[in-house]
């Protein structure tokens, strides 16, 4: 009895470790990565976003979907999983880390919790343009973010999309800095941007994202900043009348790989997945430009007033911000970054 006892408990621990490790094909339920060069089965890849279906991520995804299955003669395919339904942003990355989900396009912003450099994306003013942030990314300090990125997280960056340059939503023009004075603005939960928001004389109130539209409509808070994609998909112009372009804070989409899933490909595989991906990046970019251009025809059409705020104004009361945050950062970053030619 006790041998038949002990038989029975390694074979539910077996089966337990079997599931836990992902490892099966299309006709299963989740169809993760099988990695499998023998198998005639498909290799179904999981990739999670965090925005419905049709918005700027989905477009990367199934840009990469379609160029993979066109490079595989349809053996390697993509399944989307939209709204974060897997997990949160910063879960999807666990998640990934362990080999649980293969892929996601999504915000850099939990990517500060493994690596401190991350960070710097949340400084205000520290990209002139999309220009600029590109070049940084697809060079040589992008490449040294990843890296230790994947060291740290056990997650692969194939390339880089966006949430672009965020704006700022109101019930009243935000002409300079001094027309936040005393603003409650909603910010994420994020120490960084708390500080931020605070320098420049509001009162930066943090706050989960599913709390937002409601907050603005009972007048918890009196603004927030997001990309204007995001303002008319989540329809914040029903409940704010003003939007500032005050673009403070760019914000990088990782199109990132489970380290533990690349691995368990064929070198051709991993190459499909790679190239798909080189596919997909700059049709990525260009849908969120193409959904910030749409969604300022759409608020203006709604009523809502758009302002171009004096900059220089905003960025005067950033140096107590970077005091703060440069070491923690690293200053060296910041300045390559600064003074980046590009």
């Amino acid at each position: 009895m006790k041998k038949l006892f002990k038989l029975t408990a390694l074979l539910a621990v077996l089966t337990l470790a079997l599931v836990g490790c992902g490892g099966k094909d299309a006709s299963d339920d989740k169809k993760p990565a099988t990695g499998s060069a023998s198998s005639d089965k498909q290799v179904v890849l999981d990739l999670s976003i965090p925005e419905p279906e049709g918005a700027k991520f989905d477009v990367t995804a199934k840009a990469i979907k379609e160029e993979l299955e066109r490079l595989t003669d349809n053996k390697m395919s993509i399944k989307i999983h939209y709204n974060n339904s897997l997990g949160g942003e910063r879960e999807v990355f666990e998640l990934m880390g362990l080999g649980s989900l293969d892929m996601t396009v999504q915000s850099a912003g939990p990517m500060g919790n493994w690596v401190k450099e991350f960070n710097m994306f949340d400084l205000p003013f520290l990209f002139d343009s999309r220009e600029h942030a590109h070049a940084v990314l697809d060079g040589e300090i992008g490449d040294e973010l990843a890296n230790k990125f994947e060291t740290e997280a056990n997650v692969k960056v194939l390339g880089w999309v966006e949430n672009g340059f965020v704006s700022t939503s109101s019930n009243n023009a935000i002409n300079t800095v001094d027309d936040v004075k005393g603003l409650k603005i909603r910010v994420q939960e994020n120490e960084l941007q708390i500080d931020a928001w605070n320098a420049y004389g509001a009162d930066a109130t943090p706050m989960a994202w599913t709390e937002v539209f409601t907050g603005l409509q009972q007048g918890v808070i009196g603004g927030h900043s997001n990309s204007l994609a995001t303002i008319q998909t989540s329809k914040i112009y029903e409940v704010q009348s003003h939007v500032a372009l005050l673009g403070d804070r760019y914000s990088p989409g990782p199109i990132a790989i489970s380290k533990i899933t690349l691995d368990k490909l064929t070198p051709e595989q991993q190459e499909a997945v790679i190239k798909a991906v080189e596919y997909a990046e700059p049709i990525g970019r260009q849908a969120n430009e193409d959904k910030i251009n749409e969604a300022s025809k759409f608020l203006k059409e709604q009523g809502i007033i758009l302002t171009e705020p004096d900059k220089e104004s905003f960025k005067a009361k950033t140096e107590s911000v970077y005091e703060k945050w440069a070491p923690q950062i690293g200053q060296e970053v910041i300045d390559k970054v600064r003074n980046f030619k590009y």
